[in-house]
């Protein structure tokens, strides 16, 4: 069965054309490790809610914009695995220090899902 790791961050629309460069090496390593597909996708479409929503749940501010992303794998074992190697790739080392990343990931929401539903 499918696993998949969902994300959302906001992203500073002044930063968008950094956060995808920075995007398109984490997928290319996620993929060399064995993830199935790597998406990311820019809001177009997401109001602010009354209680709960996308720009809510990351406290998004006057000029960013949501950021909504999956990588998908075989199973979660396989996730684990490719995480733990994604997580030492001496070509993401910069993407880890939270002071250099063209958004506040203090403010990414994350997480881990098994398929309920697939038509």
């Amino acid at each position: 069965m499918p696993y998949v790791d969902g994300f959302i961050v906001a992203v500073p629309k002044k930063n968008l054309a950094a956060y995808a460069r920075m995007s398109k090496k984490a997928g290319k390593v996620w993929r060399e490790y064995g993830a199935l597909d790597y998406r990311e996708w820019v809001a177009d479409d997401v109001e602010v809610g009354k209680l709960t929503s996308f720009p809510r749940a990351v406290k998004l501010k006057p000029g960013e914009t949501v950021v909504f992303a999956w990588i998908t794998y075989k199973s979660r074992a396989q996730r684990d695995r490719i995480n733990a190697g994604v997580m030492v790739d001496s070509r993401l080392e910069s993407m880890m220090d939270m002071t250099s990343m063209p958004f506040d990931g203090k403010r990414m929401i994350f997480g881990g899902f098994q398929s309920l539903v697939n038509v």
